[in-house]
């Protein structure tokens, strides 16, 4: 009878859910025993005919328990790596098109400081030419003609410059990229705040704030392990401020490595001092990273 039972205990366990499998493996022992007590030569009873049943049951649902928590692992393992090359296509997507845009981005500056400089430079020496020369002179044509192709020049160059400018700024304000880098992003769920009268910034600083917010957002979605995470754009008289802020593991920012492995710290710090402004840290193991840029507005934009 034990022979019969005991592949009976795994088909119970298997097709029934685990807790009336466990009462089918026990109603089939009980079986198992009284059919030896029915059948027993003479009426004698062996410590086996009942030790032998309830053996094999505890030993049929050890094996499926063992079983089930091993698939379980299994899965949570495979979800874990699905999840882990999701997340690291995203982040490769992610770099491979920051560095596309940190070369626009430096192209656009070098036309800018140089070639735009230049022109807007001859533009004046050759205004101040014709001013200086009698209004028949015959090099007041040819004056004329060049400061009108420097003009062309500098507006065509200014052209090329904002067409450099990152997409996410082409059509909408920054809190519009901003709000869709929240709506965007991996992992975490990131809400976008807007406080304060918002206004048209000069496209550096709207540059400047959108690679910060993007920064600090990739920091919270490879380093942090947070839950939430907030990106706040807060506009005021003088100045605007961005603040990004998670829940997550947080890092002591006094140890934090510089360049490379450094959270991108570094170059977030820089591109906040080119214009200025003052970026802080602050963060301890355990209590979650703030991370915030306090931009000073140019007197037109104030």
């Amino acid at each position: 009878g034990l022979w019969v039972a005991f592949p009976l205990y795994f088909l119970e366990l298997h097709l029934l859910r685990l807790r009336w499998g466990i009462a089918a493996v026990a109603v089939t022992a009980c079986a198992a025993i009284g059919g030896f007590v029915a059948h027993a030569p003479g009426g004698a009873l062996s410590p086996g005919a009942f030790l032998g049943p309830l053996l094999g049951g505890a030993v049929a649902v050890a094996t499926v328990l063992g079983y089930q928590a091993l698939y379980r692992e299994s899965e949570r393992r495979r979800e874990l790596i699905e999840e882990l090359i999701a997340t690291r296509a995203e982040l490769a997507a992610a770099e491979r098109d920051a560095g596309i845009l940190a070369e626009r981005e430096r192209l656009a500056r070098e036309i800018h400081d140089t070639l735009a400089q230049g022109l807007s430079s001859i533009q004046l020496l050759l205004r101040a030419a014709e001013r200086s020369l009698p209004q028949d002179a015959p090099a007041l044509d040819h004056i004329g003609r060049a400061r009108q192709a420097a003009q062309d020049n500098l507006a065509e160059a200014r052209r090329f410059v904002r067409a450099l400018t990152p997409p996410d700024l082409e059509h909408g304000s920054l809190a519009a990229a901003l709000e869709r880098l929240c709506a965007a992003a991996p992992g975490p769920r990131v809400r976008f705040c807007l406080s304060g009268a918002p206004r048209v910034l000069p496209t550096p600083y709207e540059v400047a704030l959108l690679r910060i917010a993007q920064s600090a957002l990739a920091n919270v979605v490879r380093h942090a392990r947070a839950g939430r995470a907030e990106i706040t754009l807060t506009f005021m008289d003088a100045s605007v401020t961005l603040d990004v802020v998670d829940d997550g593991t947080g890092f002591d920012p006094s140890s934090a490595p510089s360049g490379e492995g450094g959270f991108g710290l570094p170059a977030m710090r820089s591109r906040a001092e080119t214009l200025g402004g003052l970026f802080t840290v602050e963060s301890s193991p355990g209590q979650g990273t703030a991370v915030a840029v306090t931009l000073p507005l140019p007197l037109e934009a104030s």
